[in-house]
């Protein structure tokens, strides 16, 4: 409603309302619904310091908020699912860290127990490197007896949740040291 609006009462024109409305003047004067400010405003307290800024409530702003309601939640469940992806893929990859090592490592002990036991018993070196990766976890995928220097495959077949199974081979060789003269 404008401050030149007329009223209309029993058929006669009265004189403008305009000293009980509010004019606008700045963008800080009182509206029609009382002494609230519109715009941009500072908060002072009792005490006469100011508070904070704030933008007063309008309907267009109120249309806003009501659009946007519950978009937050929706971003913090979007980023949830993200972090959870993003865990899930750092925890299979460390997964598979730790089977590459598991392979490597039991594939050098049980070159270096074949080829121990190469030196005194060629035939039954292959069956100590087996009893060995099967203490380790693994299974021995070959074994190769050539003088005193034993070659030994080793394989562990994991499980991903994603990218499904897999099997992973280690590879080592194990003999004597020759020592140059020097």
């Amino acid at each position: 409603m404008s401050p030149r609006v007329l009223l209309a009462v029993g058929g006669r024109n009265l004189q403008p309302l305009r000293r009980l409305l509010p004019t606008r003047r700045d963008n800080n004067s009182a509206t029609r619904h009382g002494d609230r400010p519109r715009g941009r405003h500072r908060s002072v307290s009792k005490l006469g310091e100011a508070t904070s800024f704030h933008r007063s409530i309008t309907p267009r702003t109120r249309m806003i908020k009501h659009k946007e309601r519950g978009s937050a939640t929706l971003w913090g469940v979007a980023l949830m699912g993200l972090l959870m992806a993003v865990a899930g893929g750092l925890a299979s990859v460390g997964a598979v860290r730790v089977a590459r090592h598991r392979v490597d490592s039991a594939a050098d002990l049980s070159a270096l127990a074949a080829a121990r036991a190469a030196i005194v018993d060629p035939e039954g070196a292959c069956g100590r490197a087996a009893a060995l990766a099967r203490r380790n976890g693994v299974r021995l995928a070959a074994c190769e007896i050539t003088g005193e220097i034993a070659d030994v495959r080793t394989s562990l077949s994991i499980t991903l949740p994603i990218a499904g199974a897999h099997t992973l081979t280690g590879r080592s060789r194990a003999g004597p040291v020759t020592m140059s003269p020097g």
